[in-house]
């Protein structure tokens, strides 16, 4: 009898164990997720050997925590890349690959089977969230499909949460978007002691050395600064209410800076961004990975610290853990960008960055009233029109492009001597194109089928009317015109 006693009691207590160790079994046990998304910034933190600016909130993140020196998104564009980001998807499988697609009359759905990750982790128990610095207010989501934000957020921020619950917040920062409004930029230049000035900067070669473009540069270097700041205030929050042992921080950006070759093309400069992952005693501090990822990946990767299973139709892969893969390749692609109508993709495999152009006979700078308007765009066409650009900041401002790119990073971080016409480099031509050749079909890339006249129509009237509203005629006006070039150049096939 005592020893059927003794076996029940051991019976009982390793099921309780069982139980009582499974991922999220208590809730009170899983760690908090936060993500903390920054708008149009690239990979200039102090960490990364940006020597201009102070930036020590980072930096800790990534000192104690495990930096991505590969991380690239899957679209340099903010609505393609946060649709693709809360999915775990490529934003060309599920139909989001135009900037604001479901913006006029037409709709998107997302395909039934694909889950939203705030949905994933408010079903496994935990307080949904979604704001920003200030935690003031449901922020940014701009997701291209339909969605319900009150069944998908709980509530701005977590203080509403039960106690002991478990929250995933995400928290969106302006980031360089704070150069591009007067009064915020106000703000960064009260918030800093030590400001960046155009004297300082160097700039990338492909660009002019030209007062306007180092005095942007050197504003995005503050945006850069005070965007640590507002780091600092999230990880200050999180001490005073004693929550630092039990959260894992996520910090990205969702896509590279607004600038000529940043922001909306497939150059480093637009997709190559932060990733770092801070997560006391869960991933190794100080380390720096150089495996290339994708921004995706930091949906399953949550779902795993949180204890939930990855759904098998995702795309993200976890980045640590038994289920972890590395991954051969990234893909990123860039289709049509407000008014815009454009086709890029691009494969990096080790060292080497190949990118296939499917409107060769149109510029790299088509009309975008979105950059246009921004006095860097106008100054590069006034001095290339002056014929002041050396040979490589001219070659952005050519009325065509080649089909294909090829770039060894490893000798060319600034992408500017294209290998793809170089018959020594053929044999890894051919190999790259072939990547995506098979990615497309394998992915079920949706940007190979034109998006129809309607659904451009509808999504341009938006735009328009709003400019109405505003008393905006002549960018109205402006709008228009490049709408109609758009249709002119598609009818002419080019």
């Amino acid at each position: 009898m005592k020893a059927k006693k003794l076996s029940t009691l051991l019976l009982s207590t390793a099921l309780l164990l069982i139980v009582a160790t499974a991922p999220g079994a208590l809730a009170a046990e899983r760690p908090n997720i936060i993500w903390i998304i920054v708008e149009d910034m690239s990979c200039d933190f102090g960490y990364q050997g940006q020597t201009l600016v102070q930036t020590p909130n980072v930096d800790r993140l990534a000192k104690e925590g495990t930096a991505f020196s590969n991380a690239y998104v899957s679209s340099p564009v903010c609505s393609p890349s946060r649709s693709a980001l809360i999915t775990g998807m490529y934003q060309t499988s599920i139909g989001v690959q135009n900037h604001y697609t479901g913006r006029g009359t037409i709709k998107h759905h997302l395909p039934a089977h694909v889950r939203l990750v705030p949905e994933l982790f408010k079903e496994a128990g935990y307080y949904t969230c979604n704001t920003n610095e200030g935690f003031k207010g449901f922020a940014k989501t701009d997701y291209d499909f339909e969605y319900d934000m009150k069944a998908l957020y709980d509530a701005p921020d977590w203080s509403g949460r039960k106690q002991g619950q478990p929250f995933f917040a995400q928290i969106q920062l302006r980031g360089g978007k704070l150069r591009n409004v007067p009064a915020w930029y106000d703000q960064v230049k009260s918030g800093l002691n030590d400001l960046v000035n155009e004297d300082q900067v160097t700039l990338p070669p492909y660009y002019p050395e030209d007062p306007v473009f180092r005095e942007d540069w050197a504003q995005y270097l503050n945006s850069v600064q005070y965007t640590d700041k507002e780091v600092g205030l999230v990880l200050q929050r999180l001490k005073k209410e004693e929550l630092l042992d039990n959260t894992v921080i996520f910090f990205i950006t969702d896509h590279g800076v607004s600038q000529a070759r940043g922001k909306q093309f497939l150059y480093d400069e637009g997709t190559n961004i932060p990733f770092v992952v801070w997560a006391p005693g869960r991933v190794s501090p100080g380390k720096i990975r150089n495996d290339l990822i994708t921004h995706i990946d930091m949906a399953a990767t949550s779902l795993y610290f949180a204890g939930i299973d990855v759904p098998e139709y995702m795309q993200a892969r976890p980045l640590f853990g038994p289920q972890a893969q590395p991954r051969d390749y990234v893909v990123c692609a860039r289709d049509r960008c407000d008014e815009t109508v454009d086709r890029i993709r691009s494969v990096r495999k080790g060292n080497y960055k190949y990118i296939r152009n499917f409107y060769p006979k149109r510029p790299y700078l088509q009309p975008c009233l979105y950059k246009d308007h921004k006095p860097f765009m106008k100054r590069l066409r006034d001095l290339h029109t002056a014929d002041k650009l050396d040979a490589v900041q001219a070659l952005f401002l050519a009325q065509s492009r080649p089909e294909e790119e090829l770039y060894d990073l490893s000798k060319d971080r600034w992408e500017v001597h294209n290998l793809a016409k170089q018959p020594e480099h053929l044999g890894k031509l051919r190999e790259m194109r072939a990547i995506l050749a098979n990615w497309i079909i394998e992915s079920d890339d949706q940007g190979r089928f034109p998006e129809s006249e309607a659904a451009y129509d509808s999504a341009m009237k938006i735009y328009i009317d709003g400019m109405t509203r505003r008393g905006d005629t002549q960018s109205a006006q402006e709008l228009q015109g490049n709408i109609n070039l758009m249709k002119q150049w598609k009818a002419e096939g080019k």
